[in-house]
């Protein structure tokens, strides 16, 4: 693929699987109407998905949130779904895996003048049809059924994972430890010393 360049990416036409829907419709098709669907990208922050999601599931009329993301933004939609259910205790939680297909278009790079070769030439083109997975992690405060895949109940012990402690026996680069030259020695005044012996 050196030698050619990406012109284009296109989601390929889905077919109509139970895990696979259109582009439109999502992996929970039961999923009430007010719930909060983030779509993760690779570039998002979790700092600020975090928290839009906090401050959306605090309010009481929100009582579910779908986390979804492709590719390389997978592990940022695990994280984002782990750290929710650390910060929010009592939710039940469904995991769908999904692919997506994606159509990759490339064009081949003009290549040096070379003997026998028309100027004007059309670039040749490749297209390649790749399998993206694809994962939706639903959050609810509502019980949902544990008898579809992917369901997790609710962590029965939540809470924070330990605690910061104070620092007992570190020290700053700059500061001295304990013995190792923290004692200053007095020094008498210039003035002070000819005021002592002259009375």
């Amino acid at each position: 693929m050196e030698n050619f360049r990406k012109v284009r990416s296109e989601e390929a036409p889905a077919g109509g699987g139970a895990e696979g829907g259109g582009p439109g419709s999502g992996p929970f098709a039961d999923l009430a109407p007010g719930a909060v669907h983030m779509r993760v990208k690779e570039g998002s922050k979790i700092r600020n998905l975090m928290a839009f999601a906090t401050a959306s599931m605090a309010q009481p009329t929100t009582r579910a949130i779908v986390f979804s993301g492709c590719g390389r933004a997978t592990t940022k939609t695990v994280t984002c779904a782990e750290i929710l259910k650390r910060r929010l205790a009592g939710l039940h939680q469904v995991t769908r895996l999904r692919y997506r297909s994606v159509r990759e278009v490339w064009q081949s790079l003009p290549p040096g003048p070379t003997p026998g070769q028309t100027p004007g030439e059309p670039a040749a083109s490749l297209s390649v049809l790749k399998n993206v997975p694809g994962l939706a992690i639903l959050l609810s405060k509502d019980a949902l059924d544990p008898r579809q895949p992917g369901y997790q109940p609710p962590n029965p012990h939540p809470g924070p994972s330990s605690p910061p402690t104070a620092p007992t026996s570190k020290r700053s680069l700059g500061d001295p430890a304990a013995g190792e030259g923290s004692a200053k020695r007095s020094q008498p005044d210039p003035g002070a010393s000819d005021n002592d012996g002259t009375a």
